[in-house]
């Protein structure tokens, strides 16, 4: 399974979110995730309709247990991680998951993406 890990602005568009996505390479998803304050958000409730693919809600406690590769300024302290897409999509995937691709801001700084990969269905 790869998921897709997405942090996100309240801001964020769905032409944001499709312009982050497109920097991941065209991969095959098989969710999408984010924290779970972020998952009613408008944008990412339309990518994920429009792509056909689960939401995965994270719990924040979930976030602050993942190794992420990269730090981003300005992270708010709720997190607790350094990437929230990173977290994301590690969290998402379950135990032993692997970063594959990591943080990508999306174009205009609404969104990072980054992508993981796990044995959890």
């Amino acid at each position: 399974m790869i998921v897709a890990g997405i942090g996100l602005r309240a801001a964020a568009t769905l032409d944001a979110l499709r312009a982050g996505l497109a920097l991941m390479g065209g991969v095959r998803l098989s969710a999408l995730a984010t924290p779970e304050d972020k998952a009613d958000h408008p944008a990412l409730r339309a990518l994920a309709d429009e792509l056909d693919l689960p939401l995965i809600a994270v719990p924040l406690a979930a976030l602050r247990l993942q190794n992420c590769a990269t730090t981003t300024p300005n992270q708010p302290d709720r997190y607790g991680t350094g990437s929230v897409a990173e977290a994301s999509a590690l969290a998402a995937c379950g135990p032993g998951a692997r970063l594959i691709r990591p943080r990508e801001i999306a174009p205009g700084g609404l969104a990072t993406l980054a992508l993981a990969e796990g044995t959890d269905p």
